[in-house]
């Protein structure tokens, strides 16, 4: 599938805030990721630096824009597939960033730091409220969510990113991340599940 633009939404979830000593924000809170930071989740070994500093977990549902989007866009019309993401964050390197001021690439852009599962149609909003996600790390559940407990939904998400920046077919949106961030650990298994489906998975490795 063609990628343009990674675009993520930040402490989207109130109690993913709170863990980590945030302020609920008042709109949605957008940074992005470069396209080579992208893989597909598929079992493999997936290998990363650990040289500087804790690298946390952020579980993700991911939209994607199959057509281009109009100021009255609904989601149901534009958003055509669906997938499961980590987003994996320096998080040491991305509290000195926010000392400091500065944007969040550093923490947020590295190599890898975008897995995603494979892509599946977009069942709808309604449907996506009957089914829970979560990541399992060796076989046990270490987050969860539902996108009940988002402070802005799906369509406050689309308004936001298309009056900001535009959206057009091949973006994806990483929506944000339920309660329960924690570091990753050479050798671990994780998995990423919607419903009682495993929609892809990985081992994490040393390079």
């Amino acid at each position: 599938m063609n990628i343009n633009n990674i675009f993520c939404i930040g402490r989207n979830y109130a109690d993913h805030a709170a863990e980590l000593g945030n302020a609920v924000p008042e709109r949605p809170i957008v940074f992005s990721k470069p396209t080579n930071s992208l893989v597909t989740a598929h079992g493999q070994v997936i290998p990363y630096s650990f040289d500087k500093g804790d690298i946390h977990h952020e579980l993700e549902i991911v939209l994607y824009i199959g057509k281009n989007v109009a100021d009255d866009s609904k989601v149901e019309d534009v958003v055509t597939k669906m997938a499961l993401g980590v987003d994996l964050t320096l998080r040491d390197v991305q509290a000195e960033l926010k000392k400091k001021g500065h944007p969040w690439l550093l923490a947020k852009g590295f190599k890898h730091a975008a897995v995603i599962t494979d892509f599946w149609d977009f069942p709808g909003k309604a449907a996506c409220v009957e089914k829970d996600f979560s990541l399992l790390r060796n076989g046990e559940v270490v987050q969860q969510g539902n996108i009940t407990s988002m402070i802005f939904s799906f369509q406050t998400i689309l308004d936001y990113l298309q009056a900001h920046f535009g959206l057009r077919e091949g973006d994806i949106i990483y929506t944000g991340t339920p309660e329960g961030v924690g570091s990753i650990h050479q050798g671990e298994t994780y998995e990423l599940k919607w419903g009682e489906d495993v929609k892809g998975s990985f081992v994490v490795g040393k390079r």
